[in-house]
């Protein structure tokens, strides 16, 4: 039979191994590059290429990627994403892709795998060459 002082080390170890385990689905910080641009023209909800083309020659959503991007968002219930040409990601936190919106950029986050949500750790403008 184990004893009550044991029993209370083993428990303790137990809890210390939790305690110091990674959360599940924390992968690390990682980088992530392509545009902010908002879940309506990313996911095809009213476009046909997964951009802003259709929304642009409507001129219903201004004449730039940034006016679409905001226009998807603040009139048809939009969320800012980042997007590149082969993956689309939901970002945490929104306030920081206002700022980006229709731009290229470099997310630096932790992914969380099971919503495909990217936890911003900071985001910054990539320069297009020559600009």
């Amino acid at each position: 039979m184990l004893s009550l002082k044991r029993l209370i080390f083993y428990f303790l170890c137990i809890a210390l191994l939790f305690t110091l385990a990674p959360a599940p689905g924390a992968v690390g910080e990682e980088e992530f590059t392509g545009m902010i641009a908002d879940s309506q023209c990313a996911l095809n909800v009213h476009s046909l290429s997964q951009s802003h083309k259709e929304m642009l020659q409507s001129h219903e959503a201004g004449t730039t990627d940034a006016d679409c991007v905001w226009y998807c968002v603040s009139q048809r219930g939009g969320r800012f994403v980042l997007q590149n040409k082969t993956k689309i990601y939901k970002l945490d936190k929104q306030d920081i892709g206002r700022k980006f919106a229709g731009s290229k950029v470099r997310v630096m986050g932790t992914l969380d795998p099971k919503t495909n949500t990217i936890h911003v750790m900071s985001i910054e403008l990539i320069q297009e060459p020559g600009t």
